[in-house]
């Protein structure tokens, strides 16, 4: 792991942030989202420690999620049925495709907004809100606010981690501890944020 980020970390800039990019779109797209640690490669980038990547990094963030996210959402509005159907369906599991629909039938776009803060479901809501036939500028809208936030929350974490990676002596790589100390400090955000999606569908709360 060091290693890679060492490697990560000796790109230039440009090339640091098209590959920031490319990830972010994949990990909007469902199932291969699970397998792409967006969060981490944020971090990454922020760890490198050049002043050019905090506001670069948030619009590259923005951006590649947009993408995903807008691939998926015309997806779900073009091939919706036949693709919860399909075997794609299947491994998504049809469990999950009806909380994604229950969620965003009684959050709406407040929960397209919420969804870079839900690991796995933030890969989904996409495709079932194009399902549900969501108005496409209502979707864009609450996903760029939220995929600003998210990006936002993240590099200010990576930046605080970095400050505590310096402070460590002997530390391995500073991108590295910025990675770990920033995947703490989120966690209490991700479980904030899930409590309140479960308070939002719960039976009887507010629409």
């Amino acid at each position: 792991m060091t290693d890679l980020l060492a490697q990560v970390g000796d790109l230039p800039t440009a090339c640091l942030m098209a590959a920031l990019g490319v990830v972010m779109l994949a990990d909007a797209v469902p199932l291969l989202g699970v397998l792409v640690p967006g969060d981490a490669a944020v971090l990454a980038a922020v760890g490198t420690g050049r002043p050019a990547t905090g506001v670069a990094t948030v619009a590259v963030v923005v951006a590649g999620c947009l993408a995903g996210w807008s691939l998926s959402f015309l997806a779900g509005r073009r091939w919706g049925a036949a693709l919860r159907g399909s075997r794609l369906g299947g491994w998504i599991g049809e469990s999950r495709w009806a909380a994604a629909e229950a969620v965003l039938r009684r959050g709406g776009g407040r929960m397209v907004l919420v969804a870079p803060f839900l690991p796995v479901l933030n890969a989904l809501l996409p495709l079932a809100a194009g399902g549900l036939r969501m108005s496409y500028r209502r979707f864009v809208t609450a996903a760029a606010v939220g995929a600003t936030l998210w990006a936002g929350l993240y590099v200010a974490l990576g930046t605080a981690a970095r400050a505590v990676a310096a402070l460590l002596p002997g530390a391995p790589s500073p991108a590295l501890v910025t990675m770990a100390v920033g995947l703490l400090l989120a966690g209490p955000v991700v479980v904030g944020t899930r409590r309140r999606l479960r308070a939002l569908v719960a039976p009887g709360s507010a629409a």
